[in-house]
């Protein structure tokens, strides 16, 4: 194995095709041929298919989704080993609701032919095309793909959540069974073609007949339930008094929240309870069609209803967009107002994105109400671990609430995963018992896997177990960032009593390399919180509006995943000084939109906004007072004994000759910072492998050598500067 720096791979041909870059003398060192697979360690273990790269020796070029499989930043240190790959005989992955409604088990397995895949990682469904396997064809791949889900194919991620055989990377193969999490597999008999929809909760895209859940389990949406249960007697049972009290005996009504919270679940619970009749259709699935196709459809599922009866619509936004609105939408409208009037019939209609729907389905005489589902809260969790779990046999060791404790945005769809994980964890462990049971190990080993439905894209950050308790000396910048960031989420009613507001958000700044992002990992892994990463640069879009859209969009999925640190890497470049730049007013309006979020109408609820930036005097001065990023943290460069501390944990994996003293070199790199020392170990290895490749330790002379390359980077001006903005600030 060897050890090298991570970097962003400057071919558009490598992205997110699960494949890595190497130096042709480091493929030999590894006794590795082209498109061998690799296994990669940085904060996590994951895999890849390596090949010959333009980089340097001590470089491995990655793509975004392979580094954040890592839970790494670009320069991190990455261990690269040569690993064996077996067949899959199954892989089970997770996605978007568009993805795993409209691609067939075949088309995924097809996507995902030719890639290494290792459990808990995010894959892309772009083909690997650069190696392809002996008889793929994957332009047919490219088109299916694109026939499925239109053009947002290309930017899918999906995740991987089990594999059989267990335990290490496999392969796709023509035999394996590919399938969704709780959904169809390759293997499986095909769905029985239907005309339009199928009676009594059975979806028109032929999905087996689901048995709706009593009302009693509906854990955290009793309230829900009973209006949407209200409405629905009122308009089934009696209409003669909706009439004679003024209004028309008709119900159509919109149910909104996060992804995976239970909204269909809740409405055919309901609509049971009162005895009515479900008709079903996934708005993706019938979306795709040509719109006479989609027209017809929906017009069949109408006709196919026996009065009292609900049409149940999900995912309405696919099918009536608020932007680029198909032709067909209009169509669409037409035949839900008429239906909406019909005696004993009812309109339901949901969405994980209400701000997405064609404002046009919510005018007052067609959908008019709106129920929204909350996210579950650690007592929820608990509760719906205890419906999920309760025919389950479980050891005595186990405790849901310290479970619960550690899923927050967790829905009930993950709640469902992780037990359905933490079930083959156990299966696994307890083969030839004659009783088996899940254990408290198997529940907090499947977390490792599962992930929160809203953090499933690439912009979310891997914290890697690690802790304050792992971040060296900054004594005063860890309290500070426990204060502004834990407090108000560990004990909110102690600032309740007290009678103030926690601080909304907060800024770390400093010089570059000493440790900002490692701060924030380190932070969200204390609090056990979900982070949102993104650097400043990635939310600006030429396209006019589509930048504020950006920024609303990252704080609503923060807010669905709440707890939740929204971080923002390199703030200055998001919201620099307005009035100042020359893009047309974009950055302006940007920082507009993020001051809305940060302190509008609308306050944030256990989100905590946490900015860094090496260059705090172009942050607008808005963002920085109270109320918004009001705590300055500044995160000093390292002392001679930090410098000691990163040394020793860069080189722990490192042998060291005798005559290495870390102490002393560490007093010798003044102007070095944490990544420069980290940096420094690392060149010393390559020397010491330039010398011999059978090298066992780095000695004195290696360091010594490396650094005449690695020079420190902090610029004095620059850190007296900062120093000065520090104590302008009072830090």
């Amino acid at each position: 194995m060897i050890t090298l720096t991570a970097r962003l791979s400057p071919s558009a041909l490598d992205t997110r095709r699960g494949v890595v870059r190497l130096h042709p003398e480091v493929l030999d060192a590894l006794g590795l041929r082209a498109w061998d697979a690799v296994r990669l360690t940085g904060a996590r273990v994951s895999s890849a298919l390596a090949a010959a790269g333009d980089g340097a020796p001590g470089v491995v070029l990655v793509d975004d989704v392979t580094l954040s499989n890592l839970g790494v930043t670009e320069g991190s240190e990455v261990v690269v080993a040569p690993v064996e790959v077996s067949g899959a005989r199954s892989v089970t992955v997770a996605g978007s609701r568009l993805a795993s409604t409209s691609l067939t088990p075949e088309t995924l397995r097809m996507a995902l032919t030719g890639k290494v895949l290792t459990v808990g990682d995010a894959v892309s469904l772009l083909p690997q095309d650069l190696a392809p396997p002996p008889g793929v064809d994957v332009s047919v791949t490219r088109r299916k793909l694109s026939n499925a889900i239109g053009m947002t194919w290309t930017n899918e991620l999906l995740t991987i959540t089990s594999v059989e055989p267990s335990g290490g990377p496999v392969a796709v193969q023509p035999s394996t069974v590919v399938g969704w999490r709780d959904g169809a597999r390759t293997g499986d008999a095909p769905p029985t073609p239907v005309a339009a929809a199928v009676p009594v909760a059975e979806a028109a895209t032929g999905q087996p007949r689901v048995e709706p859940v009593p009302i009693a389990d509906l854990v955290g949406q009793q309230d829900a339930a009973r209006r949407l249960g209200e409405w629905l007697d009122l308009t089934f049972s009696h209409p003669e008094l909706l009439t004679r009290l003024g209004a028309a005996p008709r119900l159509a009504a919109l149910v909104s929240g996060p992804e995976g919270v239970g909204k269909t679940t809740l409405v055919r619970a309901v609509a049971h309870s009162v005895g009515a009749q479900v008709v079903e259709l996934a708005a993706p699935s019938i979306a795709v069609l040509e719109a006479n196709a989609t027209a017809k459809r929906l017009a069949d599922a109408i006709a196919s209803a026996t009065s009292p009866a609900v049409l149940l619509l999900t995912d309405v936004e696919a099918l009536l967009p608020a932007h680029d609105q198909p032709p067909v939408a209009t169509v669409v409208l037409d035949s839900l107002r008429a239906a909406a009037r019909q005696p004993g019939f009812a309109l339901v209609v949901t969405s994980a994105h209400p701000e997405a729907i064609d404002p046009r389905l919510r005018v007052p005489e067609l959908v008019d109400r709106e129920l929204v589902l909350p996210l579950p809260d650690g007592v929820v969790r608990t509760d719906l671990l205890r419906v999920l779990l309760r025919d389950v046999p479980l050891e005595s060791d186990v405790d849901l609430g310290a479970i619960a404790d550690r899923t927050p945005g967790f829905v009930a769809a993950d709640l469902v995963a992780l037990r359905r994980e933490a079930a083959v964890r156990s299966a696994l462990r307890q083969r030839d018992v004659a009783e088996p049971h899940v254990a408290q190990q198997d529940l907090v080993g499947a977390l490792d896997t599962v992930r929160p439905i809203s953090m499933s894209t690439s912009d979310t950050l891997r914290t890697g177990g690690l802790t304050l308790d792992d971040v060296g000396d900054m004594v005063e910048v860890k309290q500070a960032l426990t204060e502004a960031a834990l407090w108000p989420l560990q004990y909110p009613d102690s600032f309740a009593r007290l009678g103030v507001a926690p601080p909304r958000g907060l800024l770390l700044y400093g010089p570059p390399g000493c440790g900002k992002t490692f701060l924030v990992r380190a932070l969200a892994g204390t609090g056990r919180l979900n982070v949102l990463s993104v650097k400043g640069a990635e939310l600006m879009d030429k396209f006019v509006g589509e930048s504020e859209r950006a920024v609303r969009e990252l704080f609503r999925r923060a807010a669905e995943a709440a707890p939740a640190l929204v971080f923002l890497d390199e703030v200055d470049s998001l919201a620099p000084r307005r009035g100042q730049s020359s893009d047309s007013g974009v950055a302006d309006r940007v920082v507009a939109a993020l001051l809305t979020e940060l302190d509008g109408v609308e306050p944030l609820r256990d989100v905590i906004v946490l900015g860094a930036t090496n260059r705090p005097e172009l942050i607008d001065p808005a963002l920085l007072r109270p109320g918004r990023l009001e705590r300055l943290v500044y995160v000093p460069p390292p002392d001679a004994e930090a410098r000691t501390e990163i040394l020793r944990a860069s080189a722990r994996n490192t042998p060291l000759a005798e005559d290495v003293d870390l102490v002393a070199l560490a007093g010798e790199l003044d102007g070095y910072s944490a990544a420069d020392c980290a940096a420094l170990v690392r060149e010393a290895a390559l020397t010491a492998m330039r010398e011999s490749l059978s090298a066992a330790e780095v000695t004195a002379a290696h360091l010594a050598a490396a650094r005449t390359a690695v020079r420190p980077s902090l610029d004095p001006g620059q850190l007296a500067a900062l120093a000065a903005y520090a104590e302008s600030r009072g830090n």
